[in-house]
């Protein structure tokens, strides 16, 4: 089994890496092949897969199984805190801890860092009505339905957001130029302190997590968790072929979104479930139990939510923190405010404070680097 999906992932690693080459853009196109994946029954053979996961495996037997999977799937045992022994079964493997010192996570105060190792899919900055996160070229989805209705994400409508300032700048700088006017005629042209100013921008980063990738969620930055959503949805799978083939992927799996406030504003980082990885563990709230029969009777986009205690200061977490696990790879999606700078004089111009440090399609550790401000 191990052998045949060995094979798979080379073949498919291989058509990814050609289409690139060419610099072709994958854009959305469903087919019937994932029209299909509606009527198989994904949450029951995700449950099996748990129930193997969680056998024990005799300890004579654990080295071999644990490297057979490590060889199909490109992972780094090294870096395993235990010896491979020492992990009873499947799913102690899959989350387990890493060595002390095998990940660095960027101290810098004004550094957002990566929760995940991963893949970098998309990232951006939400601009407009709707705020829509782009899944592929050609289908974008809310941004609002991927972290439920009861959201406090903040509408991002660019010019409502300074019509109100703009009015009182205008105020103020036909002020400043009148008394200039009748200071000197040849007086130097005043700078207006008023013209450009700091204000938050929406941004969000999309971060796939391979098979053989390490399973833990970290905290990206210093905040506090207000809530907890948990939406059992579907668990289709969410490679390459899913993404640009189903639409509404992420907002339609099961997942479990945190959400809360860090220095810079609001903050959330929603862990998308799939085939097989259907369980979800929170470290800081071990009773959520995901992958379980959906009822009937709940509204599609229904979750079950959770506020922490203290109500309005919730849980506090330091950047690099653990905060939860997956089993096998997954998804992780963040959306953060974030510092801009708008000239609301100038139309479309957005100089942007807070830079990714990322591209398209690169490979991310946990604790590196998504972006920077000043």
């Amino acid at each position: 089994m191990l052998g045949v999906l060995h094979a798979r992932h080379i073949y498919v690693e291989k058509k990814i890496e050609d289409v690139k080459e060419k610099g072709i853009e994958l854009e959305f196109s469903p087919d019937a092949k994932a029209a299909f994946l509606r009527f198989l029954p994904l949450r029951s053979m995700s449950h099996i897969w748990g129930l193997i996961a969680n056998m024990e495996i005799p300890v004579w037997l654990r080295p071999s199984i644990y490297k057979a999977w490590a060889r199909a799937f490109h992972s780094n045992l090294e870096e395993a805190a235990l010896p491979l022994d020492n992990y009873a079964s499947l799913r102690e493997f899959f989350i387990r801890s890493l060595r002390e010192g095998s990940r660095t996570v960027d101290s810098d105060p004004y550094s957002l860092v990566s929760p995940v190792d991963g893949t970098i899919l998309k990232f951006g900055e939400l601009e407009g009505p709707g705020a829509m996160i782009e899944q592929v070229k050609g289908f974008s989805y809310s941004a609002s339905a991927l972290l439920g209705s009861n959201t406090v994400l903040p509408q991002v409508v660019g010019e409502d957001m300074y019509s109100e300032v703009s009015g009182k700048k205008q105020t103020d700088t036909t002020s400043v130029k009148k008394s200039w006017w009748r200071i000197s005629l040849s007086s130097p042209k005043v700078h207006d302190p008023l013209s450009v100013r700091p204000v938050k921008g929406i941004f969000y980063c999309v971060i796939y997590l391979k098979p053989g990738d390490y399973h833990r969620v970290h905290s990206p930055v210093d905040w506090n968790i207000l809530c907890r959503r948990h939406f059992s949805g579907h668990l289709f799978p969410l490679n390459e072929r899913a993404v640009r083939t189903i639409r509404n992927l992420y907002v339609e799996n099961e997942r479990v979104v945190l959400e809360g406030q860090w220095a810079e504003g609001f903050m959330a980082v929603a862990a998308i479930g799939a085939t097989n990885i259907g369980s979800i563990e929170l470290f800081i709230e071990p009773e959520l139990r995901t992958n379980r029969p959906i009822k009937k009777w709940l509204q599609s986009g229904t979750s079950d939510d959770r506020v922490y205690e203290p109500e309005g200061v919730g849980m506090m977490l330091k950047k690099g923190e653990e905060v939860a696990a997956f089993n096998m790879g997954s998804t992780v999606v963040l959306v953060f405010q974030a510092p801009v700078w708008k000239s609301p004089g100038e139309e479309g111009h957005n100089n942007s404070q807070f830079n990714f440090c990322v591209r398209k399609g690169q490979r991310i550790q946990m604790g590196e680097t998504l972006g920077r401000w000043n």
